[in-house]
Order: structure tokens, then C-alpha cells, then sequence
């Protein structure tokens, strides 16, 4: 089967069951975003958390309740088939992953698309910067730090972070690139020691793939979308669903449309 580079129709295939790989490298251009799923009375609260944390929670659109179209960034899509590969938490434990969600869908459910650092991946490329894990044909590797974000009274979680291996050349140049993408996670939140945010050992991620680390390379980390997942997790919601980490949903806004 030959992947699509249209938003559309990427969609289209998950859709039909045809696509369920990891999303990062497909549509460049576009803009992919997290998903987070919960019912209307935390939906709110869950607003107030992403407004506290914005760096690895940057709101790109809301559903309204019960509506499964997310009209701002991708009109006419539904958020409950056109992604690769779902999570479905009941009180905080993790208890199936599926292709489909229609079955999980509820009338007083709000979903919550939030920026991904997939989307600055074209920049990256484009300037010349390396994008390993694109390279290797893995996901990105994603780890919990021990940074933590500004709680609210329901949800707390520590700062999950992507990695990206650089040259040390190439760190000031991806910081000018990716800062540009304030909605996209923006600039790096740490680069160099991964064991001074808490990270015990580059090989083990916490999600996602492992990916080489060269010797002229230093490690890049970015804010990243999962520490809702890490959020949702602490806070034990009754019900929840958010996309499976780097199975993203491929909007149809370019990506020059989060840059600054």
C-alpha cells in the first residue's frame, strides 16, 4: 500500500482500517496534533491545565460536546476513525487500544486537539537539520522528566519530552527553527545531560522507538503532547480516550500556520 502525502487523504485511510503505522514523516507541510478525549464536566478543568502548561500543551481546537468534527482544523473529519490507532483509559488505567472509536463514543464527550512537534519537522528538514527517527523510519522517542507542569485542582503530570539527536553545529539553528512554532511545542526545553531532567537512560523511552545517538550528536529535547496522557493517567478519569503516543491526527492546516 503506497502512503498518501494529503491530510485527507491519510485520513481517508485510517478511516478504512488501511493505515494504522506511527504518523511522523507523513503529509510534511501539515500540521498533526495530540488527542485527548474526556467527558463535558472535566472539560473545563482540562482546558484550565492545558492553559497553565502551554508549552507541551498548545490548544489548536476544541470540539463541541458530543461532535466528533474538529471544524477548526480540519473541517468535514472525524476524530472518532481518522487516526491511526486510539487508547481507551477507564479511572486511569489503560484498558484497550483500537483503530475505531465509534464504539467508545459518547454525547456528552469534548475532544481536545493539541499541537505536535511532528509539525516542524518540515522546517527541521528543510534547513538541513537531521530528524532521526523520519531517518530510521521508527517513532520518536519520548521520556517523563522530572520537570514538573503547573497542576490544577484534578490534573497534575510531570513534563513528558521528545528526543532529537543533533550535531552540537546544529543546536542554535534548530532552536531559531523550532521556536518559530509556538504551537507546535516551540524551542527545545533542555539539550545536552538527558540524567539533569530526570532521564536515566536514552535506550529505554518511555514511549516511542529508540533511535542512534552518534558521537558528534548531543540530545534535543522538546515538550511533547503525551503529558496529557501522563495527566489523564494521575487524575484517573472515569472514561478517556487520547491517540496512542505518535499516532497523530493529520489536520489540514500547513504548518506555517503555527509559526511566529
Amino acid at each position: 500500500m503506497s502512503i498518501p502525502t494529503l491530510p485527507s487523504e491519510i485520513r481517508q485511510q485510517c478511516r478504512t482500517g488501511q493505515l494504522e503505522v506511527p504518523t511522523p514523516g507523513l503529509a510534511l507541510g501539515y500540521v498533526q496534533a495530540n488527542l485527548v478525549v474526556l467527558p463535558y464536566n472535566l472539560a473545563f478543568e482540562f482546558l484550565l491545565f492545558c492553559q497553565r502548561n502551554p508549552k507541551p500543551c498548545p490548544i489548536l481546537d476544541v470540539t463541541e460536546v458530543g461532535d466528533p468534527e474538529p471544524k477548526l482544523i480540519a473541517p468535514g473529519a472525524d476524530i472518532r476513525t481518522d487516526l491511526p490507532r486510539y487508547r481507551i483509559f477507564r479511572h486511569g488505567e489503560l484498558i484497550e487500544e483500537t483503530t475505531d472509536i465509534k464504539a467508545f463514543w459518547r454525547n456528552d464527550l469534548v475532544a481536545f486537539l493539541i499541537g505536535c512537534s511532528f509539525s516542524f519537522e518540515n522546517a527541521m528538514l528543510n534547513s538541513g537539520l537531521p530528524v532521526r527517527h523520519i531517518e530510521e523510519e521508527k517513532n520518536v522517542p519520548m521520556y517523563k522528566t522530572n520537570i514538573k507542569c503547573v497542576p490544577t485542582p484534578i490534573f497534575s503530570s510531570p513534563l513528558v519530552v521528545s528526543m532529537r539527536p543533533l550535531p552540537a553545529h546544529h543546536v542554535v539553528r534548530a532552536v531559531e527553527v523550532t521556536n518559530r512554532y509556538y504551537k507546535a511545542h516551540g524551542s527545545p526545553v533542555h539539550v545536552g545531560n538527558p540524567g539533569i531532567i530526570g532521564i536515566e537512560d536514552l535506550a529505554s523511552p518511555d514511549y516511542g522507538n529508540t533511535v542512534t545517538l552518534r558521537d558528534d550528536e548531543v540530545p534535543v529535547f522538546w515538550a511533547c503532547g503525551v503529558t496529557t496522557q501522563t495527566a489523564i493517567l494521575q487524575a484517573k478519569p472515569e472514561f478517556a480516550i487520547t491517540h496512542a503516543p505518535g499516532h497523530m491526527f493529520v489536520s489540514d492546516l500547513k504548518d506555517e500556520a503555527l509559526s511566529i
